[in-house]
Formats: C-alpha cells, sequence, structure tokens
C-alpha cells in the first residue's frame, strides 16, 4: 500500500494522508464508471445540466470550511475567498451553451434521406488536476464532461487531496451517481498503468512539461485521446501609449498572485524604454506593499508557495540570474516572514537577459524579470523567445496594433489592458511545450465528445 501524505506549506505539518489504490481497485473503480455512464448519458440533457449546476451551488456551500482548507493545503491565503467566483462563472457558461453545441447538425432531412452529424460522449473521462487552482481548473473539464455524458474519474495533485473529495461531496449530493463521477488516490505507477491499458476514453491533465510527457508516454499506442496544459512562462509587454498605473498593478498582480502560482500568470515583461523607468520604479512600490505570512491571516496578501521545493526552485533561478548581473530591487529582509523554505519574499529583476533561466524556464513563483524594448519588433521577438505559449498580455490604447502583434506572437490567447485571466467564452489553448488541445468555449466540448455521422436513407 502506498500511502500519499500532503504536506501543509503553512507550517510544514502533515496536513492529510491517503492510501492510494491497488492497481485491481483502481481498474475496479473505472470498470463501474464505465458501466454506469451509458444511464446518465441516457438522461435528458437539460437533467444533466441541471444536476451538475446544483453540485456548483453545493460546492459554493462548503466555502466556510473550503477557505481554509485551501489555505492549510497550498498555502493561498484565507482574504481571498477562494475559488467560488471563477468556479461559477466557468460551469454557467458551460452549461448555458450546451444545448446549442451539443445539438445535432443536421445537414439533410428531406423525403429521400436524413443526414446529420451527432456529439457522442467519449465515455470514461480521466482528469489528472494540479494544485495551484484545484477547483477551477478541474471544473474546466469536469462540468462540461458531466454535462455531455460521460463518467469523470478524477484524479487529484498530492498537495490538494481535500479538494477532490469535497468535488465528490459537491456532486453527489447533487445527484450525480457515485459510480459516474468518482475521486480517486493514485499513485504514478498505477495512474501509467490505467492509461496504458486504455481504460480511459480521454486524458485531461494539467500540469508540468515533464509531467505531460509521461502522459503521452503511457497513452502511447492506445489512441486515447488527450488534453495537456503544461507549463508557461507568459509574457506582458507595455507600449509606449499604455495607461502606466493601469499596466503596473494589472502585470504585478498578474506575476505575484497566488504567490505568483498560476498557470497563466506574468513570468517576464516588456516594457518600452520611455515607460521604463516609472515603470520599474512604481512595480517596486507595488511589490513592497504586500505582505508575506500566514495565509490563515486576514491581513496577508501573499502566502507561502505550496511545497518548500518550489520555493527553492525560484530562489535558484534569482540566484542564478544575479550572479550573472541581475539587479534584484528587493530585499528579502523587507519581508521577514521570508524563512528560506516555503515562505518566499516576492523579486523584481532588472537588467535581465535571456541568457538567463530565470526569462526563459517557467518558475511559477513570486519574481518577474523587467526588461526595457526600443518597439514593437523587439517586444515581439522577445515574447517569442520562449518554449512556452499560454498567453500573453498587451498594454495600449490601441487595440489595432494589439490584434496585429497579437497576430506574431506564438500564444495561445492574447490579451490586452489585462492578464491572467481565463474567458469561458474563448478556447482555453497553447502551443509549444505548453502542450495541446481545447478547454472551455465551444471547442472544449468537441474535445469530450467524439463525432457520429447517420446517413439514412428512406425506404
Amino acid at each position: 500500500m502506498t500511502t500519499i501524505s500532503l504536506i501543509s506549506p503553512v507550517d510544514g505539518s502533515v496536513y492529510a494522508e491517503r492510501t492510494a489504490l491497488p492497481l485491481a481497485d483502481a481498474q475496479a473503480a473505472v470498470a463501474r464508471a464505465r458501466k454506469a455512464q451509458g444511464a446518465w448519458a441516457g438522461l435528458p440533457l437539460d437533467t444533466r445540466i441541471a444536476t451538475v449546476m446544483v453540485g456548483i451551488t453545493a460546492l459554493e456551500g462548503m466555502a466556510a470550511e473550503i477557505v481554509p482548507e485551501l489555505a492549510w493545503q497550498m498555502g493561498r491565503p484565507v482574504r481571498y475567498g477562494g475559488e467560488f467566483g471563477g468556479v461559477r462563472e466557468r460551469a454557467a457558461y458551460m452549461a448555458g451553451i450546451a444545448s446549442d453545441v451539443l445539438a445535432d447538425d443536421l445537414v439533410e432531412d428531406s423525403d429521400k434521406f436524413t443526414r446529420l452529424i451527432a456529439r457522442q460522449a467519449q465515455g470514461v473521462v480521466f482528469v489528472i488536476a494540479p494544485w495551484n487552482y484545484p477547483f477551477l481548473t478541474a471544473v474546466n473539464t469536469i462540468v462540461p464532461a458531466l454535462i455531455a455524458g460521460n463518467a469523470v474519474v478524477l484524479k487529484h495533485a498530492s498537495q490538494t487531496l481535500l479538494a477532490g473529495e469535497r468535488l465528490a461531496q459537491a456532486f453527489h449530493a447533487a445527484g450525480v451517481p457515485q459510480d459516474v463521477f468518482q475521486n480517486v488516490v493514485l499513485d504514478h505507477a498505477t495512474t501509467e498503468a490505467l492509461i496504458g491499458a486504455r481504460a480511459f476514453d480521454f486524458i485531461n491533465f494539467t500540469g508540468s512539461v515533464g509531467g505531460g510527457r509521461a502522459i503521452e508516454k503511457a497513452a502511447a499506442g492506445t489512441f486515447s485521446g488527450t488534453g495537456l496544459e503544461l507549463g508557461g512562462k507568459d509574457p506582458g509587454y507595455v507600449r509606449a501609449d499604455a495607461d502606466l498605473d493601469a499596466a503596473v498593478d494589472g502585470l504585478m498582480d498578474g506575476a505575484m498572485f497566488n504567490s505568483g502560482q498560476c498557470c497563466c500568470g506574468i513570468e517576464r515583461i516588456y516594457v518600452h524604454e520611455s515607460l521604463y523607468d516609472a515603470f520599474v520604479e512604481k512595480a517596486v512600490a507595488w511589490v513592497r506593499a504586500q505582505r508575506l505570512g500566514n495565509p490563515l491571516d486576514p491581513d496577508t496578501t501573499m502566502g507561502p508557495m505550496a511545497h518548500k521545493r518550489f520555493a527553492a526552485l525560484v530562489r535558484d533561478q534569482v540566484a542564478e540570474a544575479v550572479a550573472a548581473g541581475a539587479h534584484g530591487l528587493i530585499n528579502t529582509s523587507e519581508f521577514p516572514a521570508d524563512d528560506g523554505g516555503a515562505y518566499l519574499a516576492p523579486q523584481i529583476l532588472t537588467h535581465v537577459t535571456h541568457d538567463m533561466r530565470v526569462m526563459r524556464e517557467e518558475s511559477f513563483g513570486p519574481v518577474v524579470g523587467i526588461m526595457p524594448v526600443k518597439d514593437d519588433a523587439e517586444a515581439i521577438r522577445l515574447m517569442n523567445d520562449c518554449d512556452y505559449g499560454l498567453t500573453a498580455s498587451i498594454w495600449t490604447h490601441d487595440a489595432a496594433a494589439a490584434r496585429r502583434i497579437g497576430d506574431q506572437i506564438q500564444t495561445g490567447t492574447v490579451l490586452m489592458n489585462r492578464c491572467d485571466y481565463l474567458d469561458p467564452a474563448l478556447c482555453w489553448t497553447g502551443c509549444k511545450d505548453t502542450g495541446r488541445g481545447a478547454a472551455l468555449s465551444a471547442l472544449g466540448y468537441l474535445a469530450l465528445t467524439r463525432a457520429k455521422s447517420y446517413h439514412l436513407k428512406k425506404a
């Protein structure tokens, strides 16, 4: 038996422990999901939609318990109140478009033929959810998968074990059958064995590039569908005509919120040389106004990183950059809670170059490098000089320029005058090492269903 331990970043204690399912038990769980899926898919679409949305309401009703649990599990301060606004927004949008998106595409209905393309549930969808936004990222797939008639097997990150249990509790209370939505605790070997045995019809994974490669390797030859949202190094670009104060506030929040542990957080900033000095000065003041501390304290704006090994990676990147000539503008003594472990002071780096890891490799922590650029062409070149492509943020008054620049950036989403935001009406996707696939929007349903054609010749 393998024991999965959740080490709290708050104080280093073991906050929760669960026993991973042995392979035979995991196989039995998937078999139950497959057996139950047909009856769930046979329910009217409106019934599935209503049941899932009742589940979202039930989840919101657990806020008083979930918010401190999140602080203990992954360090987000209680002052931010969890993820419920985004969960509701995404779930409601996907529920609202389901009837139209999942409707038959009727090609012909004449006295001779009925021809149409239907959407049919994939079957059993496997969701491997991350710890940084354990509810938001999970519902991106869980909600449309259930609405489309799939059974869902959820494996949550070991850092947020309780999030998976809360999701199961909410959906079961709403009436989703227990075998149709299952939360399971699995080790890596069992996960890979199930994928390799084609236990699942679609696999959604949000996590590291290494994790995505492991999923693809395990799934090789099974022809199982995959959706992979992997690493990111999202850039922000401040043009000469930008609203400086808005750009500073937006981009620094995008870089530092959740201690920098955001899939589409800002990790590098390029500022037109005419605004560079003023931007840096205001950015430093913004960071100095933050309070690093215990996430259970309502005055804390930045909690610990989810694990001390994540903080160690960021410290290494910063130290390497400084040794190579970068300037760290924040004195860590200004943040006495920095303990050399999971609690990590935020940092702004200038005099950085793309020879430094901190400007090319994912940090996923509260550090951002800022570089001056002379024009759009230089900004585009630097934004594209990266192995990732999730989002890019452009700050300008010129929407036409933002579109023109956006057309040249290798990224999944282009944002103007905002960042670190996911619009459920738009396709959530990426390129390069960020992965592949499509979540949310109408395209999200296409990934969770398969086309089935009907050519009916009338006698």
